[in-house]
């Protein structure tokens, strides 16, 4: 055994791993969750319907090809709490960790297939400066480390908006509007792009996403990933 391995199993005698959803400590080959938790997530297995629910909330401008959520969101349970923890309470690699469980359940259906480039919804530099990070981008880190496409930094939020919490659709929607710019279109034509985001509510920011690069790069096709996905707006 190295030292690096024995300093490890050292520390976690006294700061042992817990998991995320039930707080009983993790065993040997657990990461995240226990593998009851694991077992129970509320799963969605969207992305092997060829016109989901999350088809159905994203129907717009731009023609989405395909969709996939994690597990389904509900707001006082203990796995939507994870993604809130991922998001607000500096934990990156939760998100990343997540994200990774994820991708190993899809990559076996296809998902991944014919997807050449992942882009990250972006955060307005100043929020992500504030943060320290961006919580889509470490999902997409996530997911790039399964499948092997490589993440893109080309979409951009060129004005900063305000919380999506608590708001209607309609808000939303105007919240999102025209925030989002694509630096550098010829990258991305006739490509099949992956947006990733970690919930999906009412679609807003998404649409916002697809229909910026669609209005300058009409020739790439859109997916769409994400962590959550609520069943209702």
């Amino acid at each position: 055994m190295g030292v690096k391995s024995w300093l490890k199993d050292f520390v976690s005698l006294i700061f042992p791993d817990v998991c995320e959803v039930c707080d009983t400590t993790l065993v040997h080959g657990e990461k995240t969750l226990c593998l009851h938790c694991f077992a129970d997530i509320p799963r969605t297995n969207l992305h092997n319907q060829v016109f989901s629910e999350i088809h159905k909330r994203l129907a717009g401008h731009t023609p989405i090809c395909k969709a996939a959520s994690f597990f389904y969101y509900y707001k006082e349970n203990a796995y939507a709490r994870m993604i809130q923890s991922a998001k607000y309470n500096n934990r990156p690699m939760l998100a990343y960790n997540l994200a990774v469980m994820f991708g190993r359940e899809i990559k076996p259906d296809g998902f991944f297939d014919g997807i050449d480039v992942i882009l990250p919804v972006p955060l307005h530099w100043f929020k992500e400066l504030r943060r320290g990070y961006n919580q889509s981008e470490e999902i997409a880190k996530g997911l790039s480390e399964v499948s092997g496409i490589p993440v893109c930094d080309n979409l951009v939020a060129i004005r900063s908006h305000a919380t999506q919490t608590r708001r209607g659709s309609f808000e939303r929607w105007m919240n999102t509007r025209d925030i989002f710019n694509v630096e550098d279109p010829e990258e991305l034509e006739d490509k099949h792009i992956l947006i990733v985001d970690d919930v999906i509510t009412t679609g807003a920011t998404l649409l916002s996403c697809a229909d910026a690069i669609h209005a300058v790069v009409p020739t790439a096709t859109i997916s769409i990933a994400s962590l959550g996905f609520t069943r209702s707006n």
